[in-house]
């Protein structure tokens, strides 16, 4: 059951910008050198962890030869020639404009680092993105401890918004089963737009499950209507 909320929170990658699709082309491209593949399954159990994280899981699950380090310097160079063409997803600037205009205070709970945030923003976003006046990097943030599943980049985000909300007066925009994890963890409500391949037994403990962010509708959770 949905329930009235006043404030909100994004995640960024696969449900603002396309990136996730590009995490799979930059990770395949490294992985391939070693005659191995880059799975959805295995991508499944990294969406929403940090970037050391996401190395270390990677080059255990495929017995890679090289450290994290190594991997995260080589991610850093194919992130580089494929983030700043990212592209928005259907609804997202829809939604982040709309809550915007009508005054609902909003913020971006992303895992990446703020560097990897400008790569994929800077070039033809910034006006979008402009519009969420607090911000979370949790790469690189030094009070979020842990990345998703665990709830550190939730609470920690929501700690910004100077009216002190409590968790469940907070809702939270995800793609990722992590971050579903994450946010429920937290004590929040999530509307998950979820990868058409992951199985719906994955989705269950979202509070709402869409196939795009085009069909959400704001009222559900006491938020303005749109008005078109």
């Amino acid at each position: 059951m949905a329930k009235p909320v006043t404030h909100v929170l994004f995640d960024m990658d696969g449900l603002i910008l396309n990136t996730e699709d590009l995490y799979t082309v930059a990770f395949q491209n490294i992985v391939s050198r070693y005659g191995k593949n880059y799975t959805f399954d295995l991508k499944l159990t990294l969406m929403g962890c940090q970037s050391k994280e996401t190395a270390e899981l990677i080059i255990s699950a495929l017995e890679l030869p090289m450290t994290p380090e190594e991997f995260i310097k080589e991610s850093k160079e194919q992130f580089e020639v494929l983030f700043p063409d990212s592209e928005l997803m259907p609804g997202a600037k829809r939604l982040i404009e709309h809550l915007h205009k009508k005054g609902i205070p909003i913020g971006l709970a992303t895992s990446s680092s703020e560097e990897s945030y400008h790569l994929k923003v800077d070039k033809h976003h910034q006006d979008l993105f402009a519009l969420f006046p607090y911000k979370t990097f949790g790469s690189s943030d030094p009070n979020v401890k842990r990345g998703k599943p665990h709830p550190d980049i939730f609470l920690v985000a929501v700690a910004k918004f100077p009216n002190n909300p409590k968790p469940e007066q907070c809702l939270v925009f995800e793609d990722a089963v992590n971050g579903v994890k994450a946010a429920r963890a937290a004590g929040m409500q999530v509307v998950m737009v979820p990868d058409p391949r992951v199985d719906k037994s994955l989705t269950e403990e979202a509070t709402v499950v869409l196939k795009s962010l085009e069909d959400f509708k704001p009222e559900l959770f006491g938020l303005p209507p749109f008005e078109d």
